[in-house]
């Protein structure tokens, strides 16, 4: 029989031992009095399960739980994938994911500069040419998400097209420029 896949399923504020007892993942025990993050140690699905911006990942072999000096998730990073991607799997991870926030009410934040990653032939352009697009989203005042895909190239293999998408979740850290949005 298949074994399920790994899932680590919080809020932000939550205590992380309630996010270890609640997940099914490899996530590490807390370490006492310390700001921390604990790091999964095979692939698993990230699932942020606050009732109105809620979202799904695919399994990630990179995700990290942080956590404050009181045993709190303050923050959440991962890469959305378990390996590096062609551009075309990548993109639609990224649009899935952009499709997840906009269901679930999150809006662009400083979209004036990060604008959401559109699948257009000027979006795969730039991220070919290695610049990094970066979009972020607000969810009220009580979330933000930035969300960026860059070039992966190995000297061993400098023809391979391949991409890392990296998300990361956290309390809001960042105010929006009066007209931004």
């Amino acid at each position: 029989m298949a074994q399920p896949v790994d899932e680590v399923v919080l809020t932000l504020g939550q205590p992380y031992e309630q996010v270890r007892t609640q997940s099914r993942s490899t996530l590490p025990p807390i370490q006492p009095n310390a700001a921390w993050g604990g790091y999964v140690l095979r692939p698993a699905k990230f699932r942020f399960a606050d009732s109105r911006f809620g979202f799904t990942t695919p399994p990630a072999k990179f995700l990290n739980v942080g956590y404050d000096n009181h045993g709190n998730v303050w923050s959440v990073s991962l890469s959305p994938q378990v390996e590096t991607l062609p551009l075309d799997e990548s993109m639609a991870i990224l649009t899935d994911l952009q499709n997840q926030f906009r269901r679930g009410g999150w809006k662009p934040f400083h979209s004036s500069t990060n604008r959401p990653i559109e699948d257009t032939q000027t979006a795969r352009d730039a991220i070919r040419a290695c610049h990094a697009p970066t979009t972020r989203w607000q969810a009220d005042n009580k979330y933000q998400v930035s969300l960026n895909i860059r070039c992966f190239r190995t000297d061993d293999r400098p023809n391979d097209e391949r991409y890392l998408i990296t998300l990361d979740l956290s309390f809001p850290l960042l105010e929006d420029n009066a007209g931004d949005n």
